[in-house]
């Protein structure tokens, strides 16, 4: 019979440090494989993601805004030919986000430039010079999209403009203030004409010019019977601008003054309106009251019987608008239909067509600049805000007094030798 010798006692830890030794060898296992074995990551809830649409041929990248009202998502979409290019406009859009300036993908230059021009509440005359000046824009940039616009695409387009500095300048103004529009309305991120601070010179157009006193007497002549005669001469009299003519009404003439004050108050007009919005004049300071020529004095009381025979003749055809120049029937004149009869007249002087009414104001300035009234009292009569606008705009009418004291004081010391 065998021996049957006691087993040998056991610890009562063995068996556990036994299975413990199996675990970590296989933890070690797993442990090794995750070291070895690329792993992809699942993306994050919110984060942006960037997928190839075979349909489209390129990389798609999306960015989640939330929810509608309906729960439905919202995702703005860039696309772009390799990852790199989508994750640069992924971030340009985030920046936009952040910023709140997104800008419309679809909204092209000249939905901004139609909806400007719509939304103005300026006067007729004005927009429908703003009009005329966005042809520019949406022949030059019409089919760009807003959003693709550069300052350097904006700075190209003023540049290749066959304008004067002037009009490129207005064509510029209502590019800026289009993109402006649409920021306000959220279909634009920025201003690229704003950053072009600068319009780019162009020619130099047609510069004013003023008669001389030959000239404005022969012009002068050639308007007598006409019915812009008396409106040349208080024009070329008074310096009133044509827009401040055309709106002047018999309420504001007064033809008699008063002799009898202190110091007496001669024949005058107040000159407190015009053609523009609302019937305010240009500035502030273009509300003034002017006194009168005598001979310009009996021109208007010629011209108010005419038009007193006109009405009759008119009848009921006559609307009544207290004007002092106005048509056949009491209606304002445009501006084009003075413009229209005064070449005539000019025609008529021997001058040619190449002269506007305006230029009746740029000769009043150059003959009381040349008769040595001094630029403070015809920046008055003007009705500037200042010497210095009289200058930057009639520099070329003024006469150059910066050389008096060069020429008195040669003639002094000439005299001492």
């Amino acid at each position: 019979m065998a021996n049957l010798a006691p087993a040998a006692p056991t610890h009562p830890w063995v068996p556990v440090l036994a299975r413990s030794s199996a675990c970590i060898g296989v933890l070690d296992v797993l442990a090794y494989r995750l070291l070895t074995t690329a792993v992809t990551a699942r993306r994050g809830y919110g984060e942006d993601s960037i997928y190839w649409h075979a349909a489209k041929g390129r990389y798609v990248g999306a960015i989640s805004m939330g929810y509608d009202t309906t729960g439905k998502r919202v995702r703005k979409s860039v696309t772009g030919k390799t990852k790199a290019e989508v994750r640069d406009k992924l971030k340009a859009l985030h920046r936009e986000l952040d910023e709140g300036t997104v800008s419309s993908p679809a909204y092209r230059v000249s939905e901004a430039v139609s909806a400007w021009l719509d939304s103005l509440k300026l006067d007729p005359s004005t927009v429908t010079n703003y009009r005329f000046m966005a042809k520019h824009v949406t022949e030059g940039l019409g089919n760009r999209r807003l959003r693709d616009l550069s300052p350097k695409d904006v700075q190209a387009f003023l540049e290749d403009l066959p304008l004067s500095t002037r009009s490129r300048k207005l064509v510029h103004k209502v590019l800026r203030d289009s993109i402006q529009h649409a920021m306000i309305a959220g279909l634009a991120g920025r201003n690229v004409a704003a950053i072009v601070n600068s319009t780019p010179h162009g020619s130099g157009g047609r510069p004013s010019k003023a008669l001389s006193m030959a000239q404005a007497e022969a012009v002068l002549q050639a308007a007598k019977g006409t019915r812009l005669e008396t409106y040349l001469a208080l024009s070329l009299m008074t310096g009133i601008r044509t827009e401040e003519a055309r709106a002047l009404t018999w309420e504001h003439v007064d033809l008699d003054g008063d002799p009898a004050a202190d110091p007496p108050v001669p024949p005058h007009v107040a000159v407190w309106r015009s053609v523009r919005a609302h019937g305010d004049t240009k500035t502030q300071r273009s509300k003034r009251t002017l006194a009168l020529p005598e001979f310009v004095a009996d021109a208007l009381r010629e011209h108010r019987a005419r038009q007193a025979t006109e009405r009759q003749r008119a009848g009921p055809r006559w609307k009544e608008h207290d004007l002092v120049f106005a048509s056949t029937t009491g209606t304002p004149r445009s501006a084009g239909n003075v413009r229209r009869d005064f070449h005539t007249i000019c025609e008529k002087a021997g001058l040619g067509k190449a002269w506007t009414p305006r230029e009746l104001r740029h000769s009043f300035v150059s003959m009381l600049s040349a008769d040595g009234v001094a630029i403070e009292d015809i920046s008055h009569l003007v009705g500037h805000s200042s010497t210095r606008t009289t200058e930057r705009v009639y520099w070329h009418e003024l006469r150059p007094v910066l050389r008096t004291g060069a020429e008195r004081m040669g003639r002094i010391f000439g005299q001492r030798s």
